[in-house]
């Protein structure tokens, strides 16, 4: 069983073992007497590195041992392995030839947080959100049968991704098209079975060996000539396998279950995994693991230790931190309270991100109110909008990046039905080192668009509390998009009073330029504005836009400058050209926001720097445009 170990080493570990197993064919060139050696070093150096770099840490710790025997049984990279949402896959990057670049990881320019396919052949899929590897993986087995191909394709899917309904209308189809595919489901929190020890291991050896096999589709044929027989013996395997083993769901939708297994016994683990590898048609093998396997302070608290920063060096001088204001999140928790002891109406619904979007203490507090739909975007959109047919006020706290998935359900079930929904979105605009599938770059694109949405984005802490008042009050869909991290300290108000809904406020006056701002990006431009003598507006409303406003700022300065931390295409800057086109005004605009590239992964200061979104790239670009006036 796997060695558990007390503290992160600071120093790189002695690893012979893995020095040998830098990749999958070299890792199979180890006997199988090594492996549960290497699996301890394997765990020790993922330890090491993620304390130097900080990142992902529990799930990779969880599936060390599946890790190894993955790789050591399937011919990766031919036989294709997809990791749903890719926070366990450090074991595996550190596996597949990039155990050197891992001191690089989540940093500009090198390792990404998550597979990709442009950074190795092994990272066959590339991931980020949940629930999408059994359909990616399922759409690989086809083509290759397509192809005349034997490679074979595997899922790895954890509990949590198998709520979303995007697991299962793949699970509903590959049985369908008779796949030959293999999912694992790493059970990491025993949310579907305990059934954990020596009985079912047997069983899965059972199960899942060529023996086995082999009686049982010679019995078929031979049962399949005497009439009625083989329906009987059909049935009472499946009742009496039923009893013993928790597959009975993934069995009526057509795959062969086996499991549950121990996922940190290796051998368990490699003998199935063999049993199973040339087994026809989709085949549903359950592990059960412990995350943060192996590292004593992240079994007790796996939620505390799902992510980490990195270490301090040794004997560091203390910094002490920048003085800063409340995480956004942290006014929205607090907002969220305080509006629910206001209004018995309100009701608070999350997929899955109660600790993300800050909504700890309202689930104690208001327990019969608050609702964790677990991860499934596109129920809790529509949940909101059954909730709201009914009189509720219904607060859906959610990621930028995540509410892409619940699209149609907001538009189809939300707005056309013009239904008092309010979406706090965290989250907004770059978040940093997760990179391009969790930035939320478009919300404001494609919200806009969407007729009778009320669309806000504040400029600091206060601004938050107000306009999330402003939009529970609002009759009809309503968002708050707000970013990542901390606020510029702003005095926050206790009072629940809404603002005045499209009317923005001008904060500094200058002349010749006046830069229209949508969002944080406010405190950057106020320090732009005090070099260039230049007007300074903050928006707060993308939907209604204060037309008025823009047009009054037409009307005095040379140059309106467009600041978001949005997608420029179709972002709020494309909403005041819109409205001074349609209204026949003449005027030099400049917008700056995201260009139309996905942003790597760096710190978010270094994100927004690239994109021109501090105040020396503000400046910079208002600059060469008056050069060319």
């Amino acid at each position: 069983m796997p060695t558990t170990f007390k503290e992160i080493p600071r120093e790189r570990p002695s690893t012979p073992l893995l020095d040998k197993a830098a990749t999958p064919d070299g890792l199979r060139r180890l006997g199988e007497a090594e492996l549960e050696a290497l699996a301890d070093e394997l765990r020790l150096e993922l330890l090491y590195t993620v304390g130097q770099t900080g990142g992902h840490f529990g799930a990779g710790l969880g599936v060390i041992e599946l890790t190894v025997a993955l790789h050591y049984v399937f011919d990766t990279p031919d036989d294709r392995l997809v990791w749903d949402v890719g926070h366990q896959a450090y074991p595996h990057k550190i596996l597949t030839g990039r155990r050197e670049q891992m001191s690089t990881l989540r940093q500009k320019g090198g390792v990404a947080a998550f597979p990709r396919r442009s950074e190795s052949e092994y990272d066959t899929f590339g991931v980020g959100h949940s629930s999408t590897s059994i359909s990616a993986a399922l759409g690989m087995a086809i083509a290759s049968r397509l192809q005349g191909s034997e490679r074979k394709s595997i899922a790895v899917i954890g509990d949590g991704a198998l709520t979303a309904g995007m697991a299962f209308e793949a699970l509903n189809h590959a049985p369908e098209v008779s796949a030959d595919m293999l999912v694992i489901l790493n059970d990491n929190d025993m949310s579907i079975s305990r059934n954990v020890g020596g009985l079912s291991n047997y069983l899965a050896k059972i199960l899942s060996s060529r023996t086995y096999t082999s009686m049982r589709e010679g019995s078929k044929k031979v049962l399949s000539r005497l009439p009625g027989a083989w329906e009987i013996a059909r049935r009472t395997e499946e009742y009496a396998k039923g009893m013993l083993v928790p597959g009975t769901l993934f069995e009526e939708l057509g795959w062969n279950y086996i499991g549950p297994i121990d996922g940190h016994d290796l051998p368990i683990l490699i003998a199935t995994l063999r049993n199973m590898r040339d087994l026809k048609g989709p085949q549903f093998l359950h592990v059960v693991t412990k995350k943060g396997k192996g590292f004593a302070p992240a079994e007790v608290d796996p939620i505390g230790y799902h992510a980490i920063t990195k270490l301090d060096p040794l004997n560091a001088p203390v910094v002490p931190k920048k003085a800063g204001g409340p995480k956004y999140s942290g006014v929205f928790g607090q907002w969220l309270c305080d509006m629910a002891e206001a209004d018995e109406r309100l009701v608070g619904i999350t997929p899955a991100m109660k600790e993300g979007s800050d909504l700890v203490a309202f689930s104690e507090r208001f327990p019969e109110r608050y609702f964790d739909v677990a991860i499934a975007e596109q129920h809790a959109v529509t949940l909101a909008a059954g909730m709201a047919c009914e009189g509720a006020k219904p607060v859906v706290a959610i990621y930028s990046t995540f509410l892409q998935r619940g699209y149609d359900q907001l538009i189809h079930d939300v707005a056309v039905q013009n239904l008092d929904v309010l979406f706090a979105i965290d989250r907004a605009g770059l978040v940093g080192e997760d990179g391009p599938t969790h930035a939320g770059s478009f919300d404001l694109s494609y919200l806009r668009c969407i007729p009778g949405m009320l669309v806000m984005t504040p400029s600091d802490e206060n601004e938050l509390r107000k306009m999330l008042t402003t939009g529970h009050l609002f009759k009809g869909p309503a968002a708050v998009r707000y970013p990542r991290g901390n606020g510029p300290n702003a005095v926050i108000e206790s009072s629940l009073e809404p603002l005045e809904i499209g009317k923005g406020v001008v904060r500094r006056q200058g002349s010749k330029v006046a830069m229209l701002v949508f969002g944080v990006q406010l405190t950057e431009a106020l320090i732009v504005a005090e070099k260039l003598d230049a007007t300074v507006v903050d928006m707060r409303f993308v939907k209604p836009l204060d037309e008025a406003l823009v047009r009054e700022m037409a009307g005095s300065h040379d140059l309106l400058v467009t600041v978001e931390e949005n997608a420029i295409m179709g972002g709020a800057g494309a909403a005041v050209s819109e409205f001074l086109a349609r209204e026949n005004i003449l005027k030099s605009v400049l917008h700056l926001g995201l260009p139309d590239v996905y942003v790597e992964h760096a710190k978010p200061a270094q994100m927004l720097a690239e994109c021109g979104l501090d105040a020396a790239g503000i400046e910079a670009s208002i600059n060469q445009r008056l050069l060319k006036m």
